[in-house]
């Protein structure tokens, strides 16, 4: 479908990027971090209000406790010299979902670009295995403020190991639809 000469055109972070789950101990500088936080800021936002918020945890205790927020899938906070926790405000804009997941992505992106890998932990929607829900499991651990609500916390670290691309054949091109929605032909798998 596309060639090597047409992926000059993503930008490298794009075709590189991959959830990093395992990090060395060696923590970011100041400008990695500065340079992570500038590209969230600078994600697009609802009707350009950038309503959302960011608590920066580095201290290992913080990310331990912070790892226990839902029954599974959190373990590798425990790991990471830098969790990016973001924070929108339902009562500022209606969008912030949107939002902070721009944020988000943005997030990883300039991670990738800087040689750092990234990975997300959804908070919003998820239970601790007590049956807590997530949000307010980390607001009680970072003494959020109600009127703010948690999307996800981002880990960012020193790769562990490297990762490789997705290799173009196992990219889902099946889900693209042109001008409608449409089913798959007789004979194609699904999934």
């Amino acid at each position: 479908m596309t060639n090597d000469q047409d992926r000059l055109h993503l930008l490298p972070a794009i075709y590189t990027r991959r959830s990093v789950r395992q990090f060395t101990d060696e923590p970011l500088s100041g400008d990695e971090v500065r340079l992570l936080l500038e590209a969230a800021l600078r994600a697009p936002s609802s009707r350009g209000r950038h309503t959302t918020q960011f608590i920066l945890v580095e201290q290992r205790d913080t990310l331990r406790e912070l790892s226990y927020m839902r029954e599974d899938g959190a373990g590798f906070l425990r790991e990471a010299p830098l969790g990016i926790v973001l924070l929108g405000s339902p009562m500022e804009c209606e969008k912030w979902i949107a939002d902070a997941t721009l944020a988000a992505g943005y997030l990883q992106l300039q991670a990738e670009a800087l040689g750092l890998g990234s990975c997300w932990a959804n908070v919003y929607g998820c239970y601790t295995p007590n049956g807590q829900e997530s949000v307010e499991y980390v607001r009680n651990v970072l003494d959020i403020p109600y009127q703010l609500e948690v999307l996800c916390i981002i880990a960012i670290g020193h790769k562990a190991h490297e990762t490789t691309p997705h290799p173009i054949e196992e990219l889902r091109w099946e889900q693209i639809h042109l001008e409608r929605y449409s089913l798959p032909e007789e004979g194609e798998q699904e999934g």
